[in-house]
């Protein structure tokens, strides 16, 4: 593994596209879920919800070859776009990093929303009321009341969709190609392919240690508990 830079190349571009999928979930999923929890009472909040439960009701293929129509040259955003006049001709926005990043965010947005509207509902409007009232500005009562509150959601949304993303085989394969470098398309074909069960072995060990290194550093950072998260 150390003497092959397509194997390293690999693993490094795995964990970063990973780490980064995780980042951009939460940058989205927060304030849907703080919408979802706060701003929205009643059955406009089971609405919601259940709207963003729905696509979860089939498989991760059929998502994800939901997307390849959407992305592929002929597909519904480049006829969009043409018909629009905002391109001349059809373009292919599949296969590159970025439909593999759209892929990973919304394959695992769910496993963020779910923890993260769970722990905000815990939190007591008089809290946020009473920061307005002390002359609190909106950041600053989001940085001193709410993520503190949300940190063991935040946390535990992170780890899921973090080991989701490192593990996922079918989305960055689909949606980015052969050349996709996915480490788990090594793993695969190690296993299946080559039948070199050694160095496969070897890839996932490797893929373990890099997930349970990034979760140790998480819960450091963050100073939570692994039971603790998992237990909001």
């Amino acid at each position: 593994i150390l003497t092959e830079p397509l194997y390293m190349r690999t693993f490094m571009r795995t964990a970063v596209m990973s780490i980064l999928a995780t980042l951009i979930t939460l940058l989205i999923a927060f304030p849907v879920s703080y919408y979802i929890a706060k701003m929205v009472r009643g059955r406009a909040r089971s609405v919601l919800f259940l709207l963003c439960l729905v696509p979860f009701w089939v498989s991760e293929l059929v998502r994800t070859f939901g997307w390849m129509i959407l992305l592929r040259e002929t597909g519904v955003v480049s006829n969009f776009l043409q018909f629009t006049g905002i391109i001349d001709g059809p373009v292919e926005f599949l296969y590159n990093d970025a439909a593999i990043m759209v892929g990973l965010v919304y394959t695992s947005i769910l496993f963020m929303i779910v923890p993260l509207v769970t722990t905000l509902d815990s939190l007591d409007d008089s809290l946020i009321e009473a920061g307005y009232d002390l002359g609190g500005s909106g950041f600053s009562i989001l940085r001193e009341i709410v993520i503190p509150h949300a940190m063991p959601g935040i946390v535990s949304g992170c780890i899921v969709v973090f080991m989701l993303s490192l593990g996922n085989y079918l989305t960055p394969i689909l949606l980015g190609g052969k050349d996709s470098l996915w480490f788990t398309g090594l793993i695969y074909t190690q296993f299946i392919t080559r039948f070199n069960w050694e160095l496969g072995s070897a890839f996932g060990f490797l893929l373990l240690g890099l997930s349970s290194t990034i979760v140790f550093l998480g819960l450091k950072l963050s100073r939570q508990s692994l039971t603790n998260t998992m237990g909001r």
